[in-house]
């Protein structure tokens, strides 16, 4: 028999509900419940309205309640819709370098850089990968992210790249967080690859994507669009044979140089991610359709560099999401909270449209339509913050964490 079980009563209920998924936001349009509670079946939500009068049916109907006895304000569960947490190794001797002034060659040339995480997660076997993947997936669960993206890229070879999505698929068994596989074989042409850009992502096509496909590791397919990885055409081109085979596809896009958003338009992209670079013609493009953009600003902090322009973004009609970036690289914090709060002070951000972007606009941007909000159908993952007013989730900068995180309507802190 699947159980029935009532949960609350919260001070504060955020649902996101009946929010757009485009455009700017104000505070005034976030539904909030008062002395809340949420009745979950079978890991989903059933009802939403108030404690009192759902505790009255639940105890005629012998549900089990599941009584919060603090003040607290509830809400969706995070979504961070861009991660690498899958590697071996660090790259603390080039954030050094980067603080003395070395550029990104530089650092490369003395043998740091992606290079430096390749070969050490080459070195690491699926099962130590799935270890590292699952301990730091842990860590952003008790942080209140329930949904996980996490992208390979690390390994750039076909045997590798298997391993490392392997690895993703088997850390998602010690971890309670959903965790949604990328396939970033494209990230850059390996070091070791004798032969084009072009022939290197042939052979993901030919080669590695039927094998992902065959297997069921990835049904997303993610390529770094720069100068200094593959240009605008070589991307396109890639894309869409991976969108004829199936594949559901984002993009790393306008990071250094811009053409990776116009791309993302033109193959109908669920997601671009980056867009540190874009200009006024890039944010027409991404608000004109259905992209979904993702703001990284670790990564920004991470390198010095200017944030996306979310603001911009926003006000043009454009959707936005957050995601983390989390990587050995130039976004090693890996902490959601934080980084939205950072880049919601930057842009002038609401809370609406910071919290939005961390929650269902961030399923959007993973094609998830089943998350994000605290509506009845939904899967039961949400969030409990010790406060009495949701505005001091941001306000305290990313500081104050959740103190109860439901994963299907489980309790796992």
């Amino acid at each position: 028999m699947i159980e029935r079980k009532l949960i609350g009563p919260f001070k504060q209920l955020l649902t996101m509900n009946n929010l757009p998924v485009n455009g700017p936001l104000n505070d005034n349009e976030i539904e909030v419940f008062e002395k809340a509670g949420i009745l979950t079946e079978g890991g989903c939500i059933a009802e939403v309205g108030l404690f009192d009068t759902l505790a009255e049916e639940a105890k005629k109907n012998n549900c089990s309640i599941e009584e919060i006895n603090s003040c607290t304000v509830a809400m969706p569960g995070f979504i961070d819709p861009h991660t690498h947490i899958c590697w071996a190794g660090n790259r603390a001797n080039d954030y050094s370098m980067r603080l003395e002034g070395k550029t990104y060659p530089d650092i490369a040339k003395s043998g740091g850089g992606i290079i430096s995480t390749v070969e050490k997660t080459r070195n690491a076997n699926a099962d130590e990968l799935a270890f590292l993947t699952a301990d730091r997936a842990k860590r952003m669960l008790n942080d209140g992210v329930t949904t996980i993206e996490v992208k390979s890229g690390y390994g750039l070879t076909g045997s590798e790249e298997i391993k490392i999505l392997q690895a993703i698929k088997k850390a998602g068994n010690f971890v309670q967080a959903d965790l949604i596989p990328t396939c970033l074989a494209a990230h850059i042409k390996p070091y070791d690859f004798e032969g084009s850009n072009s022939a290197y992502l042939n052979f993901i096509v030919n080669d590695l994507l039927p094998e992902i496909y065959e297997k069921g590791l990835a049904n997303r397919v993610d390529i770094y669009c720069d100068e200094m990885a593959f240009k605008p055409k070589e991307a396109l081109d890639f894309l869409m044979k991976a969108k004829d085979m199936g594949f559901e596809l984002t993009i790393h896009a306008d990071q250094f140089t811009i053409g990776g958003s116009e791309v993302a338009a033109k193959v109908g992209a669920v997601s671009a991610d980056h867009l540190e670079v874009s200009g006024i013609r890039e944010i027409k493009l991404l608000a004109a359709g259905s992209v979904v953009p993702v703001a990284l600003p670790a990564s920004s902090v991470g390198l010095g560099t200017k944030f996306a322009p979310a603001r911009k973004l926003l006000n043009a009609g454009a959707s936005l999401a957050i995601g983390s970036d989390w990587n050995p690289g130039t976004a090693p914090m890996g902490d959601l909270l934080i980084c939205a709060a950072i880049l919601g002070v930057f842009e002038k951000l609401t809370n609406a449209e910071t919290l939005a972007a961390i929650t269902f606009r961030a399923a959007a941007a993973l094609d998830l339509k089943d998350r994000g909000i605290i509506k009845k159908g939904n899967i039961a993952d949400f969030i409990a913050f010790e406060l009495n007013d949701y505005r001091e989730i941001l306000y305290n900068q990313g500081k104050i964490k959740p103190n109860i995180v439901w994963k299907n309507g489980i309790p796992v802190k």
